[in-house]
């Protein structure tokens, strides 16, 4: 009886461990790929090992070999479905076919084959990322109580196993995928936390868009690699006489359109944010001409004049517009420093007439 307790014991703990390590590793390598056929083999690899590493020890009962393949197996085929799962448990149906012995056909179809199918069958699809998943324990569970009870009644009817053996390898296979279940719901709600927290140190609360520090950090990085940018602030015009026409509320509304309207009109290397008030700041990549920024911009200012917002009717001049200023990087100018003349190129739009796009020309704007 000792010997069988501390097999299984034994067999219990090298699951758990070893679902520690795949964990750990999983969160310095950061897998968090969206439908990745590299983390699904991912998966299936350790699983394949996880299991291999079970069955090489088992206790041996009259000729029966007898282990707890059957848990992540099971637990992962209830978390990926059958594909992982078929993938999973390929290297151990083929080792337990090589070994042979009396009872080959029912360890392979009732501890490898069956976990496999009754895995799937309870599997959910989940709506986040795979690399992310939180179990419903309690489903799980439940599927996994009922594949122990239907594998076995099956090793009693068909195999030399004792009741007492049953017993004590369904309480511990029981644990060891609940341990798996617990491990990996408690390291993915601090892995699901940690992107919360750092999306919302990121992200402007109003608009969604990112935050001036984003911004930052990302646009130095360009700079770092010698990319050739520049830089756009807008403001909207009289947009104290919008809020104190329609309230502040609908001055958020602007506000959170125009980010929407930012976002649709950005390019996938251009980094967007909100820079603060009423203020919006763009970063075009690779864009180092004066005509192709004025261009961009000019699209953009005329999106937004033609955009039909809630009241601009009220507004000056009819319309609700944005002015514009935009610098470069050149002359091995700081962030800060495009920054800053992108902002009185802007003002010096407000300055002369609004609704426009002003280039920054020190000459002409800081002397004049």
């Amino acid at each position: 009886m000792d010997t069988l307790l501390f097999f299984f014991l034994e067999n219990m703990a090298l699951i758990i461990a070893l679902m520690y390590m795949a964990l750990r590793l999983k969160e310095s390598l950061s897998l968090e790929m969206k439908n990745s056929s590299l983390l699904v083999a991912g998966y299936a690899v350790f699983i394949n090992f996880l299991t291999f590493s079970v069955m090489y020890n088992p206790f041996m009962h009259e000729g029966m070999r007898i282990d707890l393949r059957e848990v992540p197996l099971f637990f992962i085929s209830y978390v990926g479905g059958w594909k992982v799962g078929v993938l999973s448990s390929i290297i151990p149906a083929v080792y337990r076919i090589y070994l042979g012995g009396p009872t080959v056909l029912e360890g392979t179809l009732q501890s490898i084959v069956l976990p496999v199918v009754i895995g799937a069958l309870f599997h959910a699809k989940m709506s986040s990322t795979p690399a992310l998943v939180l179990i419903n324990l309690k489903r799980m569970m439940t599927g996994f109580v009922l594949f122990e009870l239907i594998k076995t009644i099956a090793l009693l009817l068909s195999t030399p196993i004792t009741p007492f053996i049953a017993i004590v390898m369904f309480i511990f296979a029981i644990i060891a995928v609940l341990s798996m279940a617990l491990m990996l719901n408690e390291e993915n709600r601090n892995l699901l936390l940690r992107k919360e927290l750092e999306l919302l140190s990121n992200q402007d609360p109003m608009t969604h868009l990112p935050n001036i520090r984003f911004f930052k950090n990302r646009v130095k990085n360009l700079l770092m690699e010698k990319v050739p940018v520049s830089i756009v602030m807008f403001d909207v015009d009289h947009f104290k006489t919008y809020n104190d026409t329609h309230g502040h509320q609908k001055g958020d509304e602007v506000l959170r359109t125009l980010g929407q309207l930012l976002k649709e009109a950005a390019g996938k290397d251009d980094v967007i944010a909100r820079y603060g008030g009423e203020e919006f700041i763009i970063c075009y990549s690779g864009i180092s001409s004066t005509d192709n920024v004025k261009a961009v911009a000019e699209r953009f200012r005329k999106q937004v004049q033609d955009y039909p917002f809630e009241g601009e009717e009220k507004q000056p001049e009819g319309d609700l517009t944005i002015s514009l200023g935009a610098s470069f990087s050149e002359d091995n100018k700081t962030l800060e420093q495009i920054i800053e003349e992108a902002d009185q190129a802007m003002y010096h739009s407000k300055k002369t007439g609004r609704n426009r796009v002003t280039i920054w020309n020190e000459e002409k704007i800081a002397h004049g």
